[in-house]
């Protein structure tokens, strides 16, 4: 195992969640991930996340660990390595975190099951378990505005009580904003939370007291300059490049229309050479759509210039 301080502090700012390059067979494309992470490091961002838009549901159990692995010893201790590690079963999710800690992961992320409906006794033992297994923080995932049911906001804060803040949170049921507040106010302030709608929401959830936020690659850089805008608490300038990021982030309406307009923003930026996803896919991005996409990028880009 890598010693790796898991300092749970440590864990704030912007951390993007990287989308995976495949070639054109859709098998890995390692040299294009590198690129992705190079150019995230040189940013400036607090870390990088393996996560949803990572397209982990659709990468086999061989590719999770071979991806986790890469990444981790890939970026080292240049910054942050979140890794998630949500599975169908509580053996896999352990065996997918305690593989992310060993390869030097300085947290894991997991959502529950999405397969089923457990109770929320089953889901506290899911998250009990993968917080015994690991020494590393635990995030909890709530990814129900696009996939699962939601958390009730009573397991969240009995985590905490029972685990302290190598318990964290990213929660994204709707309505986003006052559930944030809720797990606030019943965890009196003590949960860390990280903002995890793509940055639509991040001035609203900065407001309610998030630690960080995890959008997509493809908008680390407005989301970076949004962050220290609110950290230097600079209102005109996180107007200024919110509302353009706000209208680009609306027209990302599942995890499909995310990862489509992420792989096409991320061609047009010169760091992907293709917008391969892994099918099958609910959205296609089609010319109306991305020209629409386009133009307001466009915007957004004058504004951080």
């Amino acid at each position: 195992m890598i010693d790796r301080d898991p300092l749970p502090q440590s864990l704030s700012g912007v951390l993007p969640v990287f989308q995976t390059p495949f070639h054109n067979d859709e098998s890995l494309d390692i040299e294009t991930l590198n690129r992705e992470l190079n150019w995230l490091l040189d940013m400036g961002v607090a870390g990088v996340v393996m996560a949803m838009v990572s397209e982990v549901l659709r990468l086999s159990h061989f590719e999770r660990k071979q991806l986790a692995e890469h990444v981790c010893g890939f970026v080292g201790d240049r910054c942050t390595t979140v890794i998630s590690v949500g599975a169908e079963s509580t053996h896999t999710a352990v065996e997918l975190a305690v593989h992310a800690e060993s390869t030097g992961a300085h947290a894991v992320m997991a959502i529950p099951p999405v397969a089923t409906a457990p109770e929320e006794s089953e889901l506290h033992l899911y998250y009990e378990q993968l917080l015994r297994a690991v020494a590393i923080p635990v995030i909890v995932q709530d990814a129900s505005g696009y996939v699962g049911r939601p958390m009730s906001i009573e397991l969240q804060a009995k985590l905490l009580d029972a685990w302290g803040d190598r318990v964290q949170f990213k929660p994204e049921a709707t309505p986003v904003g006052p559930r944030l507040s809720a797990l606030r106010d019943a965890t009196h302030g003590r949960a860390r939370v990280f903002e995890g709608s793509g940055g639509m929401y991040l001035v609203d959830n900065y407001h309610r007291g998030v630690v960080g936020t995890m959008p997509g690659a493809d908008l680390a850089r407005a989301n970076l300059a949004l962050w220290n805008a609110l950290e230097d608490d600079d209102q005109g300038r996180a107007d200024q490049i919110s509302l353009p990021l706000i209208a680009l982030v609306s027209l990302q309406t599942s995890l499909d229309a995310f990862l489509a307009i992420e792989k096409h923003l991320l061609v047009r930026q010169g760091i992907f050479s293709n917008t391969v996803i892994r099918g099958p896919v609910g959205f296609q991005l089609d010319d109306e759509s991305r020209s629409e996409v386009d133009r307001l990028f466009d915007l957004l880009e004058t504004a951080l210039n």
